[in-house]
C-alpha cells in the first residue's frame, strides 16, 4: 500500500468518517463548490457544509507549515474565482469564532480572491486531535519540506509527552517514517536550512548522518551542492570515508623497543555489515570487536558532549530536561 493511501486512511480514521474522501488530484480538491452565500450556520457539534465569514476563522497554531508559496496561492485563488470550492474547509468552534483545522491554502486563496465567506465543516476536536489532523494533512503534501514535517513530529511528541510509537499509531503511519524524518533534526543547522530551502533533499541529508562529525557533514553537504552528487553517490562516499577511519593503524613494540605499525586483520563480512547497520542507526562511528566465538564488545564513538547527549537520548528514548532547557 502506498504512503499516500496510508495517510489518507489515517486522516479518515482521525476524522471518524465525518469528512468526505478527497476527490481527484490535490489541486482539484481545492476547487469547485460553494453553497449559496446566504446559507445560515447551524449550531451544535459536527455539521454538514455551512458558510462562515473569513474573518471569523482564526489561524491553526498547530500548523506545521511556515512558508506558503505566493505564486501557488495566487494560482489557487484564480482557480477559486473560476470554479468555486470543491471541498469545505475544516474548522472547530472557539470562543469568539472558529479555528482552522485543515485547508489553510484554500482559506488564504479565498481571502486573496476577495471572498467574504467560505464553505466549512465544523468538527468537534480537542487540541491533540487538531495537531494530529494538521500533521496528517501536511504529510500528504509533497511541497512541505522534510524539516517542517520533522519539527511537527517533535512538537507533538514534546507537547503530549508521548513516544514515536504512540504518534505512529495515532496518525496511522509507519514508525520508521517518523523516526527517519526526525533524525534530520540531528544535523547541523546549516544543513537543516539547506533542506528547508530545498537546496538538499531529505535523502541527501539522511546519507550524511553516519558521519557523526558536524564539520564533515557540512563539508559533504557543500560537496553535494557544488558537484551535484546523487544520493547513491554520497552514500558511497560516506561509506568509504567511514571505512577509511575504521582502519586505524595498529602498532607493536619490537625487541628493540621501537613501535612499528602492523596491518589490522580484516573483519569478516558479517561483522562489517553489523557495524554498518549500527553506524546508520546511530549516526556515528561504531566498532564491533569480537574476542571469542560468542564474546565481544561494541564501541560507540562521539566527538563532543553534544553528540554524546544525542546518542544517549537516541538509545534511551529519553531527553535530559536540563539539556532540553539549554537547547530551548
Amino acid at each position: 500500500m502506498s504512503n499516500q493511501k496510508r495517510l489518507g486512511r489515517g486522516l479518515q480514521a482521525l476524522l471518524g468518517g465525518g469528512f468526505g474522501e478527497p476527490q481527484g488530484a490535490p489541486h482539484e480538491q481545492d476547487a469547485a463548490y460553494a453553497p449559496p452565500h446566504d446559507e445560515a450556520a447551524p449550531a451544535g457539534g459536527d455539521t454538514g457544509v455551512l458558510l462562515l465569514g473569513v474573518d471569523e476563522i482564526y489561524d491553526n497554531p498547530f500548523q506545521p507549515r511556515r512558508d506558503f508559496s505566493e505564486s501557488e496561492i495566487q494560482s489557487l485563488s484564480e482557480s477559486l474565482k473560476e470554479h468555486d470550492m470543491l471541498q469545505p474547509i475544516l474548522v472547530r468552534r472557539m470562543a469568539g469564532g472558529f479555528q482552522l483545522i485543515a485547508g489553510e491554502r484554500r482559506l488564504r486563496a479565498a481571502r486573496q480572491a476577495g471572498w467574504t465567506h467560505v464553505p466549512c465543516q465544523v468538527k468537534e476536536a480537542d487540541d491533540r486531535l487538531v495537531a494530529e489532523l494538521a500533521i496528517v494533512e501536511n504529510l500528504q503534501r509533497q511541497d512541505l519540506n522534510a524539516i517542517e514535517k520533522a519539527l511537527s513530529f517533535q512538537r507533538y511528541i514534546e507537547q503530549h509527552h508521548c513516544t514515536q510509537d504512540d504518534l505512529a499509531q495515532r496518525i496511522k503511519v509507519d514508525r520508521a517514517t517518523i523516526a527517519n524524518m526526525m533524525r534530520l533534526l540531528e544535523l547541523p543547522g546549516q544543513i537543516k536550512d539547506a533542506v528547508a530551502e530545498k537546496k538538499l533533499t531529505a535523502g541527501h541529508a539522511r546519507a550524511l548522518l553516519p558521519l557523526g562529525d558536524e564539520r564533515k557533514q557540512i563539508e559533504f553537504a557543500d560537496k553535494i551542492q557544488t558537484e551535484g552528487l546523487s544520493v547513491r553517490a554520497i552514500e558511497q562516499l560516506v561509506r568509504e570515508t567511514i571505512d577509511a577511519e575504521d582502519r586505524e593503524p595498529l602498532s607493536v613494540v619490537g625487541e628493540d623497543g621501537v613501535s612499528r605499525p602492523v596491518e589490522a586483520p580484516p573483519k569478516n563480512a558479517h561483522l562489517a555489515d553489523l557495524e554498518q547497520q549500527l553506524k546508520t542507526a546511530l549516526g556515528t562511528k561504531v566498532e564491533v570487536r569480537q574476542s571469542g566465538k560468542k564474546k565481544g564488545k561494541i564501541v560507540i564513538h562521539f566527538g563532543s558532549p553534544e553528540e554524546f547527549e544525542r546518542i544517549r537520548a537516541h538509545l534511551t528514548g529519553h531527553v535530559d530536561p536540563a539539556q532540553q532547557t539549554q537547547q530551548g
